[in-house]
């Protein structure tokens, strides 16, 4: 994993800057009064359930859409002229592929297009597509058409690396093999920002985590600072005799509770005194485990309470 950027690189010019920048869709508020700053050699993914405004947000980076009100810049410039300078490469769900080309074709008209281009064998080669390069576009397969997205994506000297969902049809290995590359890219100085619904990917993968919903950004900050912000940890256990299901729904601080079989598992804002409250009903719990929640339940945790405070 890539490390956070040091004080001394965070007073560098920013490589994204959102300035309390709002767009809405009718009366739909995709996003709202976002600010936040990208800087070099950052891993950063950006998490949100649907419509949390994610797809929004990578539209108004890269000069898809235009903001209601507010300002973002790249590199200090528009989203446009950073792209023509070609120190942008995105990798979007929407949009298809030219199919009636082969997959080499595709790739050396990406770098031919680029203002820094790289070589177009060492641009297959990074991305795993050399094997299929003479391939039509038309016969990939999910995975195959990502990574000739992605090739697409690197085509060229980026500065900043853009990724919405990129691992999608992917299987284990050509993931692990994705973001290795991804961490490469990082170490080089490139600011990587990526949409995932595999929140597994953002807990090993990034450096900063971003979550969104309903358009405002709830937290910031290291996937174990994501994790804490949540407040609550992991407790289970196994018990014996007769379960009281109504006094153990009752427990002090539960945010969640799952009673499968003699297995309890909860979700605790104070596992301490949701334990002692356990052992006051009398029972005895075997093989009890205690342990924080991981970047999907504290995901839940946090959008969840957003919810129920809206």
């Amino acid at each position: 994993m890539t490390q956070t950027a040091p004080p001394a690189e965070r007073t560098a010019p920013s490589v994204v800057s959102f300035e309390n920048v709002n767009k809405s869709y009718g009366s739909v508020r995709a996003v709202a009064d976002l600010s936040l700053r990208l800087h070099p050699g950052e891993t950063v993914a950006l998490l949100g359930p649907n419509g949390a405004g994610k797809s929004s947000t990578l539209d108004l980076l890269l000069g898809l859409r235009k903001p209601d009100s507010g300002t973002v810049s790249l590199f200090g410039m528009t989203p446009a002229q950073a792209i023509d300078a070609g120190k942008v490469g995105a990798m979007l769900q929407s949009g298809g592929l030219m199919e009636d080309v082969t997959v080499r074709e595709l790739v050396g008209l990406g770098c031919s297009l680029h203002p820094r281009p790289h070589p177009v064998n060492e641009v297959m080669d990074r991305a795993g597509v050399t094997q299929i390069a003479d391939r039509k576009v038309n016969k990939l397969s999910g995975g195959q058409e990502q990574r000739v997205r992605f090739a697409l994506a690197t085509a060229g000297a980026n500065d900043l690396i853009v990724l919405d969902e990129p691992t999608t049809g992917m299987d284990v290995t050509a993931r692990q093999a994705f973001w290795a590359t991804m961490r490469e890219q990082a170490a080089q100085g490139r600011t990587v920002l990526f949409a995932t619904h595999y929140l597994e990917e953002a807990d090993a993968i990034a450096d900063r985590v971003l979550v969104l919903h309903k358009g405002r950004l709830l937290a910031d900050g290291t996937a174990a600072e994501i994790k804490a912000k949540a407040g609550a940890r992991r407790v289970s256990f196994d018990l014996e005799g007769t379960i009281d299901e109504p006094a153990l729904r009752e427990l002090p601080f539960l945010s969640t509770i799952d009673i499968s079989g003699r297995t309890v598992r909860i979700q605790s804002h104070d596992a301490d005194a949701t334990m002692h409250a356990v052992y006051g009903l009398g029972l005895y719990p075997r093989n009890l485990e205690v342990a924080g929640l991981g970047l999907e339940q504290a995901f839940v945790a946090i959008t969840s309470a957003e919810e129920a405070n809206a």
